[in-house]
């Protein structure tokens, strides 16, 4: 039963959405967090969006299954192109990379009407998200990271507002790197993964340094190191 033993990160993830939600899940997977949505009260309808008839057809199935077709609209189509201006309240995309996130929510943002809550969790590279979030006018809300079968995630919610809100405090590129909520919570999980990181940046610097002199190796490097400068004084913090 899919539906109830949804993984920890989607839980989060709908933990997230806003009173009687209406909401789309862009590139659904089986309808997994939409049915479990409408099933536990979290949402009152549900838009699942798919581009693949494979997962179009799994996702049809499973709303069927729970009886909930009333409530879960299957959707074919590219990103938000599955949704109506104004349709919805909430938008979740999950399980994808970062910057295919951010060019999902470019490419759609005339779909967007401004008055949605962005619920977005990305596998890697979070700093597209907020990146496009920060030149979109959309606030920070919250973070959340976590860790679930040995891999990391990081779960961002926004609503448009005041774009630097978050960010005080700190600077804009830390804040962007490594997630300003996050930065000033240290959990255990945060501060593992960017130290990780940290010493993975470090090794390439000396491999580069190794190397011969080239202005795309000083380049790289002058990079990197601006990089390691960040996470250093992010991690020093806690």
């Amino acid at each position: 039963m899919n539906e109830i033993n949804l993984s920890k990160r989607l839980k989060r993830v709908a933990d997230f959405l806003p009173k009687d939600a209406v909401f789309a899940d862009i590139g659904s997977d089986h309808a997994y967090l939409p049915c479990y949505a409408i099933l536990h009260d979290k949402a009152v309808r549900a838009i699942a969006g798919e581009i693949t008839d494979g997962p179009l057809q799994s996702a049809k199935q499973q709303v069927h299954r729970l009886k909930l077709d009333a409530l879960v609209s299957v959707r074919k189509g590219n990103g938000l192109e599955v949704i109506e201006r104004g349709e919805v309240n909430a938008v979740t995309i999950a399980g994808m990379g970062g910057a295919l996130i951010a060019s999902i929510l470019n490419e759609g943002k005339h779909k967007l009407s401004g008055n949605e809550r962005l619920i977005l969790q990305p596998n890697i590279h979070a700093h597209h998200i907020r990146l496009w979030l920060y030149q979109e006018g959309y606030e920070l809300l919250d973070e959340v990271i976590l860790e679930e079968d040995g891999k990391i995630y990081e779960i961002i919610i926004a609503e448009k507002g005041d774009q630097d809100k978050a960010y005080q405090g700190m600077s804009i590129e830390a804040g962007m790197l490594v997630g300003p909520f996050l930065a000033k919570e240290q959990s255990d999980v945060f501060r593992r993964k960017w130290m990780q990181e940290l010493q993975h940046l470090e090794k390439i610097v000396r491999q580069i340094q190794k190397a011969a002199p080239t202005q795309e190796n000083k380049e790289r490097q002058k990079e990197l190191k601006a990089k390691i400068t960040i996470l250093k004084e992010v991690l020093t913090v806690g």
